[in-house]
């Protein structure tokens, strides 16, 4: 069931030739199919680009993904060996062989041979081959760095937590999985090559590592062009990275710091690095070159977990999203004004305070009265670091002045009390403010709660047109938290958008209302809707990706393709509690209410800490009789979540029901402070009030 695209890497050719052969008249030049640029690799840059190709040599991009080798190699594979709390771990050779004996995915000890390296600094993972055409990260990572600085040693991915076989986060999981999770950034014209039905990976490349087409694009037309010398625009690439000649930087000696000369919007090479440098979903099987990000990638918005409240980076969300928030994005600056794209260091291999110093005058920003007595570079202050994966210290981009999101304007004192309780009045003084980075708008949209204002719907409805993508997108995601018959009044015309996930978005938004469409509507929803499941079959290895086809289609009322996808998913990662729990809700749907039940549970017992599991689990046992059960359940959950309103809700009305009115009325006045549109906890303590006092015996 692998969806097939025509793939965008091979020649066209001869088309007028079977015209002219057919006796036909041939096609006007326009309708002419023009040659499409393959990929030749990066060795066929080197004769005309050798400092460039020098500096890649050696650097994080070249070397991201290598066969395993005695030059590649860098562990201690001499009988090294490693405890992670009850299993044990050896790393050995065998000639050329690079082995390790590690828990399989049934908890047995297995040999493996490393078939690849992956990274260089400041930590090698290392892949192995597992049935299915599967490559799969191992969890035990080499510490590169010196002994002095704590690395040359071997270390568990998760020392604090024991990851058991059946656990998401297992080595032989998908998380773990190269294919899908980590091939489009470690190589070069990656097709993943997935096939549902058999549920096997046939993934090709044509470069192991991040060559130079991985970012330029394939090189073939740009190659025939220098080589016959060919005139006319263009460079033969699909875009063009290149910053210098379109402005220039002028240094405003009344700030203090560079202003540029000209255009100052976003460069395609910002979005050409976010392709990796970002925390996104895959939206479509083939990259396009040149395109903004969003036609091919979702990136996340500053979401709870993923983003501190003021946007800082939280977990490993990479550069992109951080950086779209800073100034000096918003002012022009591109990824190639501080960083060498080639060696992967920084631009002129200077120091960061002397990078700093070609757009901040020294003589102002290197003053003591700017430092004080930190004796801190430029970096440590506005760019704090942490950690990921154990010894990797990434620095945040978003180039924010210390405690500036401590102040009143803010954003992230937006977000952070929005994030806690309903805050429709902040968000919309938020989204009045069009100084603020397109992602922060686009996340305050996100967090807007119904009834909206009519301040609120017009600023929502002012949203959807938007310049910038990802404010389109967060006013979509808007709209699905209003009451489907509301959504029409918002007009539907960004299923025409010309940016795909924007389209994705708003078939998705639309979905409840398809029918209500008007007629212009209804054939391009049906056409959008194409989009859609294919940007989740883009990615179909994921269990996310099955568990939103089968709901899209669910909703869709083509029940078929929606349980079957729902089985694949179990049947691929039968420890997700997401599948179960969306199974349970697909045989509720179809009327199998009983045989639902079973799936609840085990996204409950798998999933303790999702309160919504654990609601629904409840509400099943309820409906079916099972009152007892489920009376228990829900009030261990209220224990356990006592800030969450439906299971407040249906503790208190399940307590009234059994009798228990004068409970029922204490976890209503608890309460109090969570009442959301459908939960008015005020309101229901004084009707259970009313009841307790006509009839005292209830308890």
């Amino acid at each position: 069931m692998r969806l097939s695209v025509p793939c965008a890497r091979r020649w066209q050719v001869g088309i007028v030739l079977l015209w002219l052969v057919a006796g036909c008249d041939a096609p006007s030049p326009d309708n002419v199919s023009q040659p499409v640029a393959e990929f030749a690799g990066s060795d066929r840059c080197a004769s005309c680009h050798e400092n460039e190709f020098a500096g890649w040599q050696g650097s994080d991009h070249q070397l991201a993904m290598q066969p395993a080798s005695n030059q590649s190699v860098l562990g201690n594979f001499d009988g090294a060996s490693f405890d992670y709390y009850t299993t044990h771990a050896t790393f050995e050779k065998d000639g050329e062989r690079y082995l390790v004996v590690i828990q399989d995915a049934q908890g047995q000890r297995q040999e493996y041979e490393v078939t690849y390296t992956f990274g260089v600094r400041p930590l090698q993972q290392y892949l192995v081959d597992l049935p299915g055409g599967r490559k799969q990260a191992l969890p035990y990572l080499w510490d590169t760095r010196p002994e002095n600085k704590g690395g040359q040693r071997w270390y568990h991915l998760y020392p604090d937590e024991h990851i058991t076989p059946g656990n998401p986060l297992h080595w032989t999981g998908p998380y773990f999985n190269w294919n899908q999770m980590c091939a489009e950034c470690h190589s070069s014209n990656v097709d993943v090559g997935y096939d549902l039905a058999s549920d096997t990976f046939s993934t090709t490349y044509s470069e192991v590592s991040v060559g130079c087409e991985a970012c330029h694009g394939p090189g073939s037309l740009h190659i025939e062009k220098h080589e016959n010398k060919a005139d006319g625009p263009g460079s033969g690439f699909p875009v063009d990275l290149k910053t210098t000649g379109l402005a220039a930087w002028l240094m405003n000696p009344e700030t203090g710091i560079a202003e540029r000369q000209g255009d100052t919007r976003a460069h395609p090479q910002t979005e050409a690095c976010g392709r990796c440098h970002a925390r996104r979903s895959v939206i479509a099987e083939d990259y396009e070159y040149g395109q903004p990000l969003n036609d091919t990638h979702m990136p996340a918005l500053l979401e709870a977990g993923l983003y501190h409240a003021d946007g800082r980076i939280r977990e490993e969300v990479y550069v992109y999203g951080s950086f779209l928030q800073s100034k000096m994005y918003a002012k022009g600056v591109a990824c190639t004004d501080c960083h060498n794209p080639h060696t992967a260091g920084l631009r002129n291999d200077l120091q960061p305070d002397e990078l700093c110093s070609q757009c901040h005058l020294p003589a102002r920003f290197a003053a003591d009265s700017h430092y004080g007595d930190s004796g801190s570079g430029c970096v440590d202050c506005h760019m704090p670091a942490t950690t990921y994966m154990g010894v990797d210290d990434r620095r945040d981009h978003s180039f924010r002045i210390p405690g500036a999101g401590d102040a009143a304007t803010h954003y992230g004192q937006i977000i952070a009390t929005a994030r806690s309780q309903p805050a429709n009045a902040l968000l919309l003084e938020g989204l009045r403010n069009t100084d603020y980075p397109a992602i922060a708008r686009a996340t305050l949209l996100t967090l807007l709660q119904p009834p909206l204002s009519s301040e609120g719907q017009r600023l929502l409805a002012d949203s959807l047109d938007d310049p910038e993508p990802l404010v389109r997108i967060g006013a979509l995601r808007a709209l699905r938290n209003l009451p489907a018959n509301d959504l029409l009044s918002y007009g539907s015309h960004l299923l025409r958008d010309t940016v795909r996930g924007v389209r994705i978005e708003a078939v998705a938004t639309y979905l409840e209302v398809r029918d209500l469409l008007p007629r212009e509507d209804l054939a391009v929803f049906d056409e959008v809707a194409d989009e859609y499941r294919a940007a989740m079959l883009a990615s179909a290895s994921l269990t996310e990706s099955l568990t939103n086809l089968a709901e899209f289609e669910s909703r869709l009322g083509n029940s078929d393709p929606a349980g079957q996808y729902l089985q694949y998913a179990i049947q691929r990662d039968p420890g997700s509690a997401v599948a179960q729990h969306a199974y349970g809700l697909f045989l509720v749907r179809s009327g199998q209410a009983t045989a639902a039940l079973e799936y609840f549970e085990k996204a409950a017992v798998g999933m303790p800490a999702n309160s919504r599991y654990v609601y629904v689990y409840g509400i099943a046992l309820n409906s079916l009789g099972l009152e007892k059960a489920a009376l228990e359940l829900m009030q261990q959950a209220h224990e356990d979540f006592p800030e969450q309103a439906d299971i407040g809700w249906a503790l208190a009305t399940m307590l009234r029901d059994r009798g228990k009115v004068e409970a029922a009325r204490t976890v209503a006045q608890k309460m109090h402070h969570h009442s959301r549109p459908g939960r008015d906890f005020v309101l229901l303590e004084q009707s259970l009030g009313r009841l307790q006092g006509s009839d005292s015996s209830t308890e």
